[in-house]
């Protein structure tokens, strides 16, 4: 299942702003930039009610794995997580959330992955 849309990143300007203005955490699988909204970016993609949500950018490389079926699949099984995990969610606090996953071997340990999203959600404060 996919994100709904209020939750999705869009454009080249919003990626730049995180990759700017963002407070990095690492794990061993993925980092994550989390930065503070800027609803200005946005205008440009007529979004409405952009200021309230916490939106997320899930972004996987070629690196991981060359089959986008793979990558899809791994894209999927987060965005599964925080749809079902969404109540827990700061909805209060406007963040933007771009996931990057390193490289590595993870395609059948997705126990482990979804554990350290769970564990970067929480080390970065998106969930109490």
């Amino acid at each position: 299942m996919a994100l709904p849309k209020n939750m999705r990143l869009k454009g080249h300007r919003t990626f730049k702003y995180i990759h700017k203005n963002s407070k990095k955490y690492h794990g061993e699988f993925m980092t994550f930039k989390v930065a503070k909204s800027n609803p200005e970016i946005l205008f440009s993609h007529k979004f409405k009610n952009s200021s309230n949500n916490l939106r997320v950018a899930i972004a996987i490389s070629k690196k991981v794995s060359k089959k986008a079926v793979d990558r899809n699949k791994l894209r999927r099984t987060l965005q599964e997580w925080l749809i079902k995990n969404i109540q827990k969610i700061n909805n209060h606090k406007p963040y933007w959330l771009l996931v990057n996953l390193k490289f590595g071997d993870f395609c059948n340990d997705k126990s482990r992955l979804l554990e350290e999203f769970q564990n970067l959600m929480f080390k970065s404060r998106l969930i109490k």
